[in-house]
């Protein structure tokens, strides 16, 4: 379905129905599955055959809508895990073990941060984190002969800068590794990473793609580009016999297009059980079916909402791609002609104790930990989502104490305008 349009794609993608066969994705909720052989179950273990055994592997409902956002980001295998963190997690130890480095832009979303930051250190990867303005000189520089990837957010949530995918896909493969890109803000319906040079894309589901707050979930997609064994040194894991799996080479049995999937799925979902639930799969695909409908209204509610806050005095500064005063501006649009979201940032004159009393006076936007669905919420990241950053941190990730996120959802935008200018005269 890859000559069709995205919105097509969105609606039909991922599942044919036979003759006979139910219209709507069917929720398989079960945990095992019936064989009657030994021997047909145990090809399915040596990988010889295509099927299901467990679900903590692999489930019929969620791969079915796994490739359908395979189908939206143009990739040739995906997987769904059981959120956005678990996604971003295997998609970097899928290749990375102890010894290994990953080079990171700083502005990304503060559970990722210490994700790489913290936890991965505990298992030995090192990582050096670098400002997504950062020049190729400056890139290149932190590379290191144990690098293994490079990570990046397309819109960086919730500073809003935009990755230059071009020239970070550009150091990447200078080096010989992959760049891996979260793409959750702009969803494959403004931005599609792999057309810019991308090898790795990986979502939280559980935003724009589910849409309306009802199930946690994430996505890993691969594009199928990435050479591993000409750069088997750096990747053992996918291009040299994997013993705890009969010594499969994942290279080597499933080529460019399958190795990746077929590793994190066999390897790290079997050993650490990330798996997305059939149910939650069943409500993911439900949002993505009206995707390319509901993104251009985010969009056109985030753009009304940026250019009224950038119109007030009472703002000392507003980040939103669409704006023509924004740092990212020229670059949005080159990666992002039709918009990125309906998130917009912004500081307040009194910094974070001007930040506390305008969201207690919102009314219609909801103070929430969330971001990116039907209705609108707001939050002030250094007291929530970065709460574990240092004042340093949060100023090299772009989030200052008294920056406000507002995501704006599918409400009337002039309803939102009003909200935010009841809050703004209590200050």
């Amino acid at each position: 379905m890859s000559e069709h349009s995205i919105g097509t794609r969105c609606v039909q993608g991922g599942y044919r129905p036979g003759n006979g066969e139910p219209r709507q994705v069917p929720i398989i909720q079960s945990t095992t599955f019936k064989y009657d052989t030994s021997e047909d179950m145990g090809r399915l273990f040596d990988l010889e055959a295509s099927g299901y055994f467990y679900t903590r592997l692999q489930n019929p409902t969620n791969d079915t809508v796994a490739a359908k956002i395979a189908e939206l980001e143009g990739g040739t295998a995906a997987m769904l895990t059981s959120s956005g963190q678990a996604a971003n997690f295997f998609a970097l130890f899928n290749i990375c073990e102890c010894g290994s480095h990953i080079v990171a832009s700083s502005s990304i979303y503060g559970g990722t941060f210490n994700l790489i930051d913290v936890t991965m250190a505990k298992m030995g990867v090192d990582v050096t984190f670098v400002s997504p303005d950062a020049s190729e000189d400056e890139l290149n520089a932190a590379f290191k002969e144990n690098t293994r990837a490079m990570f990046g957010e397309t819109i960086a949530n919730p500073a809003l800068t935009v990755l230059d995918i071009e020239k970070f896909a550009r150091v990447a493969h200078a080096h010989g590794v992959p760049l891996i890109v979260d793409n959750t803000f702009p969803t494959p319906v403004n931005c599609r990473p792999f057309e810019w040079g991308a090898d790795i894309v990986t979502h939280s589901t559980t935003k724009y793609m589910d849409g309306h707050g009802a199930a946690v979930g994430g996505a890993i997609v691969d594009s199928g580009k990435f050479d591993w064994m000409a750069h088997a040194d750096k990747f053992p894991g996918l291009c040299t016999p994997d013993e705890s799996y009969h010594g499969i080479t994942y290279a080597e049995k499933f080529g460019q297009g399958g190795a990746f999937i077929t590793k994190c799925t066999a390897q790290l979902m079997r050993d650490f059980g990330c798996i997305q639930s059939p149910q939650n799969a069943f409500l993911l695909n439900l949002g993505l079916e009206s995707l390319h409908v509901r993104m251009p209204r985010h969009v056109e509610n985030g753009q009304a909402v940026a250019e009224f806050l950038e119109s007030d005095p009472r703002v000392t500064h507003v980040s939103y791609p669409g704006l023509k005063s924004d740092k990212y501006y020229e670059i949005a649009r080159k990666y992002l002609p039709n918009g990125g979201c309906g998130v917009v940032s912004f500081e307040l004159e009194g910094g974070r104790e001007a930040a506390e009393k305008f969201m207690k006076n919102l009314k219609v936007i909801a103070i929430e930990t969330h971001v990116a669905d039907a209705r609108s919420c707001a939050l002030n990241p250094a007291t929530s989502t970065h709460r574990q950053l240092t004042d340093e941190q949060l100023v090299a990730a772009g989030v200052p104490a008294g920056l406000i996120r507002v995501s704006c959802g599918l409400e009337d935008k002039a309803d939102l305008i009003a909200d935010i200018s009841q809050a703004l005269e209590t200050l």
